[in-house]
């Protein structure tokens, strides 16, 4: 079963979409002009690691302080694409929840598994690896997560067991004060 999750999916709360998340499968078509139409190449990725930024009371949330440019695609329908650069060289894949005009949005922070070597799988893990692996970057940013767009997520039948699903606080968020960086809003496969 390969069924391409909806907008749907993703309008409800943020915590819950970051936990259905888990198990779902990344999927990412790149055209060459090498390569004839219809015949481009797709691969699909678990995912096994994400976080959760819940609006405007979230302090580690980019819109804690209100409508920017940069953050705007979080204020999108849900099933949408904040794709955000930092750092001067990273880019960020989060897929947008909730309800339009509430900023929400879920990090992909890690991806799995891998059908060549592992020294390759770790080149999915943390959320820069995956996107520079991956090529992914701006011109995703704000588009519907749908096959149209070449950046999608299905569900293939995988199930997680809740007893798999682990919580933590999100990583590298200390500046958002101690209540929300220990928020336990980072959900992983364990």
């Amino acid at each position: 079963m390969r069924k391409a999750l909806s907008a749907g999916f993703f309008d409800h709360p943020t915590v819950s979409v970051a936990k259905g998340l888990l198990g779902k499968f990344l999927v990412v078509r790149w055209s060459s002009p090498q390569v004839r139409q219809g015949r481009d190449r797709i691969e699909a990725f678990m995912i096994t690691e994400v976080e959760a930024y819940d609006g405007f009371h979230d302090k580690a949330s980019h819109a804690a302080r209100g409508k920017t440019k940069r953050n705007a695609p979080m204020f999108s329908p849900s099933g949408h694409w904040y794709v955000y650069f930092t750092y001067g060289m990273h880019w960020m894949l989060n897929i947008v929840t909730g309800k339009k005009g509430y900023p929400a949005a879920v990090l992909i922070r890690a991806l799995a598994p891998c059908h060549v070597s592992p020294v390759a799988c770790r080149h999915l893990q943390g959320p820069a690896r995956l996107t520079k692996k991956l090529k992914i970057d701006g011109k995703f940013d704000d588009l519907p997560a749908n096959r149209k767009t070449g950046l999608w997520i299905e569900d293939r039948g995988m199930k997680i067991s809740p007893k798999r699903i682990k919580k933590s606080p999100r990583i590298g968020v200390h500046y958002a004060g101690k209540y929300w960086a220990g928020r336990h809003y980072r959900f992983f496969i364990g």
